[in-house]
């Protein structure tokens, strides 16, 4: 799934290679599975049963309890659980799958809806790569006339689709592989070079970046929550008023209703900043993820799938500016757990070209938009 597979190619790579499905396999071993018979094509897989596997927490070593719940003793039927009420037991047994892995898929399969690709096989940038301008998906497109030309273009343009986007964003496949690489092979070769100076830099910017946000969360969170206490308050005002006859049956529910709204609205603002909270503490601890990935690019000195998940979180492509030999175009790296990276200048000089046609070229310019100061912090 980290390379980019969908549940179907998975369940047909692994009938092909007769790999034993979950009934023939505990069959296998002697285990017996009430009610459930051991199928005729013991390699026949299902794209179901790939999909219930992909979900699995238990496989990092968690045990969950109450994914299902019944409504009486009376009544077997097993019901879904919501998330919310499941309890989970985070490192209980000796885990098959490592977390970090685990959660990139979490994140590509409840973000992208899997869809056989109709050009071939599909590309490995294929769901990172998004607008600049309007933040929607670049969508992955062969060369009508040219079979050979593969290119991606913002799924929003208003002249593709019914979107809002003025401009394509028209970016060719292969020049966003040679760009990542160029950007990888400076990273590792900074760290190569200098790796006191680069865990410095790498250290003093995520520090930093998760101070600010951190900080700035936290506030959501306590106004949010203050908030909430005083709906409650207004409420319980609102009911006795009610009983004494001071306010309608009609003013009563109104106000009832939208201090409900408001109070659910809060709870839901209060859990993605919580949410968010917890993405930023993991940044912190990211930092060797991420240096210990680039070493693996280094190593290999060349760009994979599940590599390529491993290094970056998702790339912004903006619009091409100037025209014929002078075009640029800005493309922002994304990383997972430091998100945007800027190398000191003396290693950030090179950058990529190419000739899109005679008399057209583009420079790629891999550089972040360039920041605003953060707000101070009150007092």
């Amino acid at each position: 799934a980290l390379e980019g597979k969908g549940n179907e190619t998975i369940a047909r790579i692994l009938s092909e290679e007769k790999i034993l499905n979950p009934i023939a396999y505990w069959k296998s071993k002697g285990i017996n599975r009430g009610g459930k018979k051991v199928p005729k094509e013991p390699w026949k897989w299902n794209q179901n049963t790939v999909a219930d596997i992909l979900k699995k927490q238990e496989y990092c070593g968690d045990v969950v309890n109450f994914k299902t719940y019944s409504k009486s003793f009376k009544n077997k039927t097993r019901l879904d659980n919501p998330r919310e009420n499941w309890v989970i037991f985070k490192n209980v047994h000796e885990p098959i799958i490592d977390r970090d892995v685990f959660e990139q898929v979490q994140k590509l399969i409840t973000s992208t809806k899997r869809r056989k690709p109709t050009n071939g096989e599909k590309n490995m940038f294929s769901d990172i790569l998004f607008c600049g301008d309007c933040g929607k998906k670049l969508w992955y497109h062969t060369n009508t006339i040219n079979k050979e030309i593969h290119f991606f273009s913002c799924s929003n343009y208003k002249k593709d689709t019914r979107g809002t986007c003025t401009t394509r964003h028209y970016i060719r496949a292969d020049a966003v592989e040679e760009v990542v690489k160029l950007e990888l092979r400076k990273l590792a070769s900074f760290l190569k070079d200098d790796e006191d100076t680069f865990i410095d830099l790498l250290t003093e910017k995520s520090n930093r970046d998760v101070f600010f946000e951190t900080q700035r969360l936290q506030r959501v969170i306590r106004r949010a929550t203050e908030r909430c206490e005083t709906i409650s308050n207004l409420h319980e005002k609102l009911y006795e008023d009610n009983a004494c006859g001071k306010v309608s049956d009609d003013w009563y529910m109104e106000q009832a209703h939208r201090y409900e709204i408001e109070r659910m609205e809060l709870k839901a603002k209060i859990a993605a900043a919580q949410e968010e909270l917890k993405r930023q503490e993991a940044m912190q601890v990211g930092r060797d993820h991420f240096v210990s990935a680039i070493r693996k690019f280094l190593e290999m000195q060349t760009l994979t799938p599940v590599l390529l998940r491993e290094l970056i979180d998702h790339i912004d492509v903006y619009e091409t500016e100037g025209v014929g030999k002078h075009r640029t175009q800005r493309i922002v790296i994304h990383y997972r757990f430091i998100d945007t990276f800027a190398l000191p200048e003396d290693r950030a000089a090179e950058t990529y070209v190419a000739d899109t046609r005679q008399g057209v070229a583009v420079e790629y310019l891999p550089t972040p938009v360039p920041a605003q100061a953060p707000a101070p912090l009150p007092a």
